[in-house]
């Protein structure tokens, strides 16, 4: 527990920083970053690495992905994910002998979904001015207050299994328990965010307190989906890069299913006026 709680508030730290400097490009670089090291936990789980040009061209990909939303190289988007999946196909025509299709496939959704889902943090950072930081905030509070929320009743009080084949500690009581952390959590934020940094705003907290029930689900699918990877890949943790938590995986495994959702879902529901 004290190890997991250390590495927690490293991983709080990390995330304060990344809020600080979200306006700038170094949230950029910290997406890359993060993208290429999951990526790595990925191929490694999987043994992808014999297929040397497709793990760097993932690798690359994830590292200059984030990069293309900047407004000078949008443009180059569509080329390079074009580029992107032709490098893939023919490094699996050169490497036929040691890399399925299976596994091709394997690294090509893995790169689109990582690199992907995390540059979708930037696009969060820009649907708006005022209140892009606190989007970036809500967004991980919802991959995360859950998780933390269902740990916590889930030790005290859980009784039930949730998906004992996938995740044997969750459980059913711990699952609710963490949909209604993120739905308060997500209600005293925008709270404290009207009170002293958004004076003369009005906030909907139905739709809040709704946006985090949903997160908190989603969460737990990402969750339960990276576990059911690892089962099936017969590995305990994605890495070491966390101790108390594992790798980058284990701890953004809910990011890369929340944070797309978000940004989906304030473009067109509002809920600030």
């Amino acid at each position: 527990m004290k190890i997991r709680l250390i590495s927690s508030a490293v991983g709080i730290v990390i995330g304060i920083l990344v809020l600080f400097f979200s306006d700038t490009i170094f949230l950029n670089f910290m997406i890359a970053f993060i993208s290429v090291i999951m990526l790595t936990e990925l191929f490694n789980a999987n043994k992808c690495k014999n297929n040397k040009l497709g793990t760097y061209s993932s690798y690359v990909f994830a590292a200059v992905f984030p990069f293309l939303f900047l407004d000078n190289f949008v443009f180059l988007r569509k080329i390079f994910v074009a580029l992107f999946l032709l490098i893939m196909f023919i490094s699996y025509i050169i490497n036929h002998k040691k890399t399925t299709f299976e596994k091709i496939f394997y690294m090509i959704a893995s790169t689109f979904f990582v690199g992907m889902s995390l540059s979708c943090v930037y696009l969060l950072r820009n649907i708006s001015e005022k209140h892009g930081v606190v989007y970036i905030l809500l967004a991980l509070c919802g991959a995360w207050i859950a998780d933390s929320g269902a740990y916590f009743v889930g030790t005290f009080l859980g009784k039930h299994k949730l998906c004992p084949e996938i995740s044997p500690k969750k459980t059913v009581e711990g699952f609710i328990g963490g949909l209604l952390s993120n739905g308060v959590v997500f209600v005293v934020i925008n709270l404290i965010y009207v009170a002293f940094f958004a004076e003369g705003y009005k906030v909907n907290y139905v739709n809040t307190f709704v946006l985090g029930l949903i997160c908190a689900v989603l969460g737990t699918i990402g969750d339960l989906t990276a576990s059911l990877i690892k089962r099936q890949c017969n590995i305990k943790d994605y890495g070491n890069i966390m101790p108390g938590h594992g790798g980058l995986m284990d701890r953004f495994d809910s990011v890369l299913f929340v944070v797309p959702f978000i940004y989906v879902y304030l473009n067109y529901l509002n809920i600030y006026k």
